[in-house]
């Protein structure tokens, strides 16, 4: 591990809790359709409603306004974890539904308590469901009777809207010719804007320095690279 430059200063760990409630959701086009969805509800086109879109595409930021609207219980549909119970109760989230799996049956049933007792489901997933690997034919059945709601790849404007509240987010404002840089050099993903902006944060405080467009064109390197920048460099 190297040692620290006599004029470098080592980050705190602050914790930067991102503002996540609805009127700090940033709307355009690629989120439009799911936004309307989870501000319609409860007036669903029907229970079930899956949100798919890529990593960091903001199905997160919509599972946890659309939670804190409908008082939703948070399951993972596996047998015994009480999933089924909390569906016959209110409203349930299950968020990467993809990603961590799920039990057929369980996750049948849990869909079942639902619109048999009038409540909703909201899963995320970064897959459509007929991509999931699902056996269970009563429950393919199901995921079809499902309404899919796709989330595209952020466009300039919104992953520059990001970049700008993450920044603010932090008490951080930046000029619109940076913010103009990073979106033209970075990975088209709002995870990829939360990392840049988190590693020239640590790398600003690190150095002394400001967040400039320099410094910026190091971050981008490394993470096209898949490297950590380096402090001491």
């Amino acid at each position: 591990m190297k040692t620290p430059k006599p004029a470098e200063q080592l980050p705190l760990e602050f914790q930067h809790v991102p503002s996540s409630g609805r009127d700090d959701l940033l709307v355009s086009d690629p989120l439009s359709a799911a936004i309307s969805v989870v501000d319609a509800w409860p007036n669903w086109p029907s229970p079930v409603v899956i949100l798919a879109g890529p990593v960091g595409s903001g199905k997160t930021h919509l599972a946890s306004i659309w939670r804190e609207r409908s008082g939703a219980s948070e399951i993972h549909a596996l047998d015994g974890s009480g999933a089924e119970e909390a569906a016959a109760t209110g409203p349930v989230l299950f968020e990467d539904a993809d990603r961590r799996g799920f039990d057929d049956r369980a996750l049948f049933h849990v869909i079942n308590n639902v619109r048999q007792n009038g409540h909703t489901l909201l899963m995320t997933s970064r897959l459509w469901p007929m991509s999931w690997p699902v056996t269970l034919p009563d429950l393919r059945s199901r995921l079809k009777a499902a309404t899919v709601v796709e989330i595209g790849e952020p466009d300039d404007e919104l992953l520059s809207q990001v970049i700008v509240k993450l920044f603010a987010d932090r008490q951080l404002f930046v000029d619109d010719r940076l913010v103009a840089y990073m979106v033209a050099r970075m990975e088209r993903s709002l995870d990829a804007a939360q990392k840049a902006v988190d590693r020239l944060d640590r790398l600003a405080l690190a150095r002394g320095s400001r967040i400039t467009r320099t410094l910026a064109q190091e971050v981008l390197g490394q993470m096209t690279e898949g490297e950590a920048p380096d402090a001491g460099d």
